[in-house]
C-alpha cells in the first residue's frame, strides 16, 4: 500500500530561491508519474528500492535511466518525464520542488543538465546530510517559510557539495552586477508600465545582450521573470489584504482587469479571485 506526505508551500515571495512543494513517498509496485511537463526545478532523492525515469534530453529524444537507493534525479521546467517505481522493489523517494532567480546557475553547479539529470555522489556523509535535510523540510511544514527556506539552502549546498559532477563556478560578477540591477529595477518598478527595454537601459546595455544574459542566468526571459514577479506579488496581496481583484491587478502593474486575471491564470493555473478562495485570503471588499 502507497504512503505520501505531501505540502504545496504557500508562501512565494523569496526571489533568489524559493520552495514551491515537497514530499515523501513509499511507492507501490509499477507506481507510475506522467508524461508530464513542471513549470519549475524539481528533484527526487531515492532512500530506498529502485525505478525507472525516462526523460526528454535537449534534442527531445526520451532518455531510459535506473535510478538506485541513494541516487536521484533532476527534473527541469518543460522537461517532459515520466517515472515508475520498481514492481518488486519499489522505490521510496523524497522529492522538492524550488526554482528563483539563483535556480539554473545553482542547478548548474551541481552539474546536472536535462542530457544528464541522474544525481550520483562520491560523498555520501554528504548525500545523508543533503537527504536529511529534505526529509526535514517534508516533516517540519508547520515551521515558518523563513525556516524552512533556510533549510532549503542547506539542501542546495548539500547537492551542490555532494553531486559526483559538480561544476567549478567560473565567476561571471559584471553579470552578476547586470543581474541585480535589473532585479533591483523590477523590485522598485514592477507596479509601473515598465518594458524590457526599460529594464535593459537601467543596466546600460542594449536589449538583445540583456536578454541572453538574463536568460542565461535565470532560465527565464526578461519578461517571463516579470510577469512572474507580478503575479507572486498578486498572491500575496489576495492572501493578505481584502483588496478586490480590480485593485490587486492595479497595484502589480494591470490596471485591465481582465488582462490581470488572464496572467494569473496563466501561472497558477486558476483565476485569482479562485486563489484566493483555496488559498484562505484575507476578507473581501464590498466591491466583490
Amino acid at each position: 500500500m502507497s504512503e505520501i506526505i505531501f505540502s504545496v508551500f504557500p508562501h512565494e515571495n523569496f526571489v533568489d530561491l524559493g520552495l514551491y512543494q515537497f514530499g515523501w513517498e513509499q511507492c507501490e509496485p509499477s507506481h507510475s508519474f506522467g508524461p508530464a511537463a513542471r513549470n519549475h526545478y524539481l528533484f527526487h532523492y531515492c532512500i530506498s528500492g529502485t525505478g525507472l525515469l525516462y526523460a526528454t534530453d535537449t534534442k527531445g529524444d526520451t532518455n531510459t535511466y535506473q535510478i538506485r537507493s541513494g541516487e536521484g534525479f533532476m527534473i527541469f521546467p518543460g522537461q517532459i518525464c515520466t517515472y515508475i517505481a520498481d514492481h518488486e522493489i519499489p522505490w521510496e523517494y523524497t522529492w522538492i520542488e524550488f526554482d528563483g532567480l539563483r535556480a539554473k546557475e545553482t542547478v548548474e553547479l551541481s552539474g546536472l543538465n536535462r542530457n544528464h539529470p541522474v544525481y550520483r555522489t562520491r560523498h555520501k556523509d554528504i548525500a545523508a546530510m543533503m537527504r536529511d535535510e529534505m526529509l526535514y523540510i517534508v516533516n517540519h511544514k508547520e515551521e515558518s517559510p523563513f525556516h524552512l527556506i533556510g533549510h532549503l539552502y542547506l539542501f542546495i549546498d548539500g547537492l551542490m557539495r555532494s553531486a559526483s559532477s559538480t561544476q567549478v563556478n567560473k565567476g561571471n560578477s559584471l553579470r552578476d552586477f547586470y543581474i541585480k540591477e535589473a532585479l533591483s529595477f523590477i523590485e522598485q518598478n514592477f507596479q509601473n508600465d515598465i518594458s524590457v527595454e526599460d529594464l535593459a537601459a537601467c543596466c546600460g546595455l542594449n536589449r538583445s545582450y540583456f536578454g541572453k544574459i538574463f536568460r542565461e542566468n535565470t532560465g527565464k526571459s526578461p519578461q517571463e521573470f516579470l510577469i512572474s514577479y507580478r503575479m507572486t506579488k498578486a498572491a500575496e496581496l489576495l492572501k493578505l489584504t481584502g483588496l478586490s481583484v480590480a485593485d490587486i491587478g492595479n497595484a502589480v502593474g494591470y490596471p485591465n482587469q481582465l488582462h490581470f486575471s488572464r496572467a494569473f491564470k496563466k501561472v497558477y493555473e486558476i483565476s485569482p479571485r479562485q486563489w484566493r478562495y483555496e488559498n484562505g485570503g484575507g476578507r473581501k471588499s464590498p466591491s466583490e
